[in-house]
C-alpha cells in the first residue's frame, strides 16, 4: 500500500488543530460591544498568520473608526504560479453582539488558519491569498472595502472563496430548510456542505463538488444567477461584494440559520458543532486547493 503523502489529513492532528483554533476564536468579539474579545481574536489570527509569512494589514474606515482585514500571501512555489492570478480565500472574524460565534464564524477562521499552515510549505499552481475579513456582520464592510480596492486596481482573481459557517451538521430528516422552491431540489437532511457560486464559477462548482465528494463528505452546489438577487439568501457573506464587481466567487457554508438553530444566539458554542464534519470540510478544501 502506498504511503499517504499528507498524513495530517488522515490523523487526529487536523481535528485537534481546528478545535484549538476554535477555543481561541469562539468568544464574544463584537467590535463595539466586546472589544476585548475582538482585539484578542484579531491578534490571534495575526500571530498565526505570521508563522507563515508577512501579514499585510488592509485598513478601512467605518463611522470614523479604523478596521483591519488581515492578509497573508502564499506564493505557490510553482515556476509559473507567480504569473497567475491568486485564489483568494476569506473568512470573517467578527461576531454579532452577545454570541461567541463558534459556527459563525470561528469555524471559517479555524479552517483558514489550517489552510495557511498546510500550504505554507506546499507548492500550488496558483498563489493563495488568505484574508481574515472584519465587519462582515455590519454589512460586509471589510470585504466590500477590499473588493472595491482590488477592482479599482484592475487586479484579477482566479477565484474567491468565502468560508462562512462550516461546522454544524444535522443528519435528521427535515433538519434542513430552504428559501422557497429549493426544497424540491435539495435533500431535507442537513448533513452536507454547500457551494454557492455566480455564473462565472459554474465549472468550478461542479469540479469542487466532485473533489469534496471524493473525500467522503456530502456536498451540494447552487449557481446563483443575477448576482444572487434571485435568491437573496445566497448573498449573505463576503463573496457578495466580489459578485457585484464581476469576480468569480463561491461561498462554502453549512447554510447558517437554514440549518443551525443557534445562529446569532448565545448558544452558538463549540459544544453544538460537529468537529468530524468540520474536519471533513477542511480536508475537502485542502484537496480542492491541490487540484485547482
Amino acid at each position: 500500500m502506498q504511503e499517504n503523502p499528507h498524513p495530517e489529513e488522515t490523523t487526529g492532528e487536523l481535528k485537534a488543530n481546528l478545535q484549538s483554533h476554535l477555543v481561541q476564536v469562539a468568544r464574544d468579539r463584537d467590535p463595539y460591544f466586546a472589544t476585548g474579545g475582538y482585539f484578542y481574536v484579531r491578534e490571534y489570527i495575526r500571530q498565526q498568520f505570521q508563522q507563515y509569512g508577512i501579514v499585510e494589514t488592509h485598513s478601512f474606515e467605518i463611522r470614523g473608526r479604523t478596521h483591519e482585514n488581515l492578509v497573508l500571501n502564499l506564493p505557490g512555489g510553482d515556476r509559473t504560479s507567480k504569473l497567475k492570478p491568486p485564489i483568494l480565500i476569506g473568512a470573517h472574524y467578527d461576531a454579532v453582539p452577545g454570541s461567541p460565534g463558534a459556527d459563525d464564524n470561528a469555524t471559517g477562521i479555524a479552517v483558514l488558519l489550517e489552510i495557511a499552515r498546510i500550504f505554507a510549505t506546499e507548492t500550488t499552481r496558483y498563489p493563495l491569498r488568505l484574508i481574515a475579513f472584519d465587519m462582515e456582520e455590519y454589512g460586509l464592510c471589510g470585504s466590500t472595502a477590499y473588493a472595491t480596492e482590488l477592482a479599482a486596481k484592475r487586479e484579477p482573481l482566479r477565484l474567491m472563496i468565502s468560508l462562512e459557517m462550516l461546522g454544524y451538521c444535522n443528519p435528521q430528516s427535515h433538519s434542513q430548510q430552504y428559501p422557497p422552491g429549493l426544497q424540491y431540489i435539495y435533500p431535507n437532511q442537513g448533513n452536507y456542505i454547500a457551494l454557492i457560486g455566480n455564473i462565472y464559477t459554474l465549472i468550478d462548482l461542479i469540479r469542487i463538488s466532485r473533489i469534496i465528494k471524493k473525500t467522503g463528505l456530502p456536498c451540494q452546489w447552487l449557481p446563483a444567477g443575477k448576482k444572487g438577487n434571485i435568491v437573496p439568501d445566497t448573498r449573505r457573506s463576503d463573496h457578495a461584494p466580489f459578485w457585484d464587481l464581476g469576480y468569480p466567487a463561491i461561498m462554502i457554508t453549512d447554510t447558517a440559520n437554514l440549518r443551525n438553530p443557534h445562529y446569532h444566539q448565545p448558544s452558538d458554542t463549540i459544544e453544538t458543532l460537529d468537529l468530524d464534519f468540520l474536519t471533513g470540510v477542511c480536508q475537502g478544501l485542502i484537496a480542492t486547493i491541490r487540484k485547482l
